[in-house]
């Protein structure tokens, strides 16, 4: 038989105890605050008890004799006045926002909604068709951390699902799951490109919207939260959450680290007239941003609603939440989504934000990587540049002016040099470095690499919205044709660049991502905003060349380079050994004079100085930078064209040196050339060449 009397009002949530278990929530307007425990099934409640008030809004409920396992939801009494935003309905079961797991599916019905329409009391019940909140007992993390510096990192963002879905290498019970990622062919193929770093689309779980489920489409990016500490049960093979932290500490052992793509700037409760499944119904107008007379959720999200940080327990939340990923999932950082939505109170965006502040002084948070998408749709929501020190920004403006430059856009040289130099007027301004910026050629939003060069137009009928959504200037070029064809010149022109745009990215100063299947030519069919795609659209299709090196284990280093695929697969393997073997990448500032060790030269076509008309020469599509190590004796020499024609230029003279041609995109291999002070440039090509001390041109 259950007993129950006051209990502890922290920690929030659910915590086992030898006795029972004690339950935290915080409903400061409430009237009345109900733990509802349902039985294994999750679908008969067998209790309501009343929870005791605590000073400062918070609720308790000391429950014996209960154990891991148990099932539970919260029902909050108090006022419906949603003109004045407050809309408590106890005819709601609401999933705990600490909770750890939680146990069945979401469905969509009417019965979720507060009031059905917008001031109309629904007194539905919910419970059928919300999952239940489970009392879980999670260890820390106890593995062993790769601690990559930025200096070596190279990000791979990912999709869990995406990534393995129709991956013949990985064991079909694993495809789409946490530990297909962690599978050694997996891991093997990450190894070879020299990732350190899996950035995952979002991990929380999620829920789809009622409008895409209704057209049939669910919700595959997951932008979407439903809980801040749960991970998502789909990713899941048996259901257990230890199946996460195995995930981690597999990559971990390999040397790869783990970075979650979060959502603290809104959930899946959506505006007015959006359903009640957690924060809503415990303390709306303290965890969301609003207007008042009549109150209304402020929507910096495009979302229907906006996490309000500047309050003292949504931060609470938001920090509680990242700080579980830490320590208890073993995750190794995170990137903010919409992260200028963090750090603006009323009055705007400030680099002084509490959040921010938090987070700088925290002993756990302060450690790890932390990377911000610095905008959003709200006032002011552009503020790439804006955050402090130690975090790192998406630097949008690289991947714009790279895809200016290789479209043939005519004026971009100077721009290029600023964003291959680190970007020095974005974040030095506040003592910040080259690798404070994220550089990325695509992401999971917008066209793919391969559709980059492939599409003009957007393609996305496919999201039944008419082709209406998604950005209509994509800076992308479609070499010819548009979409898909046979003709073997665009197809090559394609490829090349591709590789060009991938050796612009390796060559540049900062923290490089690659976005995943950028290395197997994986396209969305034109569709550049595929959040609602979960088939083949987005699932990444593995060329036969990858599987059968994987599956045959054969060694990293060796390539098939007969298919698109594999061309691109080694020149990233290639590029990323490069960037590791010359320290100048990793220099943690800018140069903008000669150094007593590094130096950066920009050269003109014929070897001389960049002058200013040169720099200002529209016409001019061929940038050339050379990058110098004086102790370590070490020239680097990058030559981009993107003229349409071929290019003749000279090479600068280094005293007692030739070059050799490391790579280029119009070559597959490494080439013995070396000696030559003259080169022709193909069209559209990108070259990188070392110097070598003459004694050793003829070894």
């Amino acid at each position: 038989m259950l007993t129950s009397h006051r209990g502890q009002s922290a920690p929030l949530g659910s915590s086992l105890h030898e006795q029972g278990v004690n339950f935290a929530v915080y409903a400061p307007d409430a009237t009345e605050v109900q733990l509802c425990l349902f039985d294994q099934s999750g679908h008969s409640e067998i209790a309501a008890l009343t929870m005791y008030r605590h000073e400062g809004g918070l609720w308790s409920v000391f429950v014996s004799p209960l154990r891991a396992g148990a099932l539970y939801g919260f029902r909050v009494k108090g006022l419906y006045e949603p003109d004045k935003g407050h809309l408590f309905n106890h005819h709601k079961l609401l999933l705990d926002p600490y909770c750890k797991d939680f146990q069945g599916e979401f469905t969509w019905s009417e019965r979720h909604f507060c009031h059905l329409p917008v001031g109309t009391f629904n007194t539905s019940d919910n419970a059928v068709d919300m999952p239940k909140s489970r009392v879980e007992d999670i260890p820390k993390y106890d593995g062993a951390r790769p601690c990559i510096p930025w200096s070596k990192t190279l990000i791979y963002e990912c999709h869990v699902r995406g990534a393995t879905q129709q991956c013949e290498f990985v064991p079909k019970h694993l495809r789409g799951k946490f530990l297909g990622l962690s599978h050694s062919n997996f891991v093997a193929h990450l190894a070879s490109l020299g990732v350190t770093t899996l950035e995952l689309l979002p991990c929380h779980a999620f829920i789809s919207e009622q409008f895409l489920t209704a057209k049939g489409l669910k919700n595959y990016w997951g932008y979407n939260s439903l809980s801040f500490f749960v991970p998502h049960k789909a990713y899941l093979v048996e259901g257990q959450i230890r199946e996460f932290q195995q995930m981690v500490r597999e990559l971990h052992l390999a040397g790869i680290e783990v970075i979650l793509d979060v959502v603290y700037n809104h959930t899946a409760e959506g505006g007015m007239d959006g359903p009640m499944l957690s924060l809503k119904g415990l303390n709306n107008t303290g965890y969301y941003r609003m207007v008042s007379e009549p109150a209304n959720y402020i929507n910096d999200t495009g979302c229907g609603n906006t996490l309000n940080i500047d309050d003292p327990f949504t931060l609470k939340l938001v920090v509680d939440s990242l700080r579980y990923w830490v320590e208890y999932m073993g995750v190794d950082g995170f990137r903010f989504d919409l992260a200028t939505i963090l750090a603006r109170t009323e009055h705007g965006f400030t680099h002084k934000h509490a959040f921010l502040q938090v987070i700088a002084q925290d002993p756990v948070l302060s450690k790890v990587k932390l990377i911000a998408e610095p905008w959003d749709v709200g006032p002011g929501g552009y503020q790439l540049g804006g955050f402090p020190s130690p975090w790192r920004e998406w630097n949008d403006k690289y991947r714009d002016t790279v895809r200016r430059f290789w479209r043939g856009d005519a004026g971009t040289l100077s721009e290029l040099a600023k964003r291959v130099h680190g970007s020095h007027e974005l974040f030095e301004h506040n003592q910040r470095g080259p690798l404070n910026s994220v550089n990325f050629l695509t992401s999971h939003d917008g066209f793919t690499l391969a559709d980059w060069v492939s599409y003009e137009q957007k393609h996305n009928f496919a999201n039944g919205e008419d082709n209406r959504d998604g950005h209509s200037e994509n800076i992308s070029f479609n070499c010819g044709v548009e979409g898909e064809t046979e003709h073997e010149h665009i197809l090559s022109l394609r490829l090349q660049i591709q590789k060009s745009a991938l050796i612009t990215l390796m060559m540049s100063k900062g923290v490089p991502m690659l976005a995943a299947g950028s290395e197997i030519v994986h396209s969305q069919q034109g569709n550049n905003n595929a959040y609602c795609q979960d088939n083949e659209i987005n699932w990444l299709d593995w060329p036969a060349s990858i599987v059968e090196r994987l599956s045959h284990n054969r060694r990293s280093t060796d390539w098939c380079t007969k298919d698109e695929a594999s061309a691109l697969c080694e020149l990233m393997a290639r590029l990323q050994k490069l960037r590791c073997d010359y320290a100048i990448f990793h220099h943690p500032f800018y140069i903008h004079t000669k150094e007593e060790r590094f130096n950066i030269s920009w050269f003109s076509k014929s070897a001389a100085p960049m002058t200013e008309g040169d720099w200002h020469d529209s016409h001019n599509k061929t940038l050339i930078y050379m990058l110098t190590d004086t102790l370590r004796k070490q020239n680097l020499l990058v030559i981009l064209h993107a003229g349409n024609d071929d290019q003749q230029v000279k090479l600068p003279v280094v005293p007692g040196t030739i070059w050799k041609l490391l790579l280029s995109s119009v070559h597959p291999t490494e080439t013995s050339d070396t000696g030559h002070q003259t080169q022709t440039l193909s069209a559209h090509s990108a070259w990188v060449y070392q110097s070598l001390n003459e004694d050793l041109k003829n070894d």
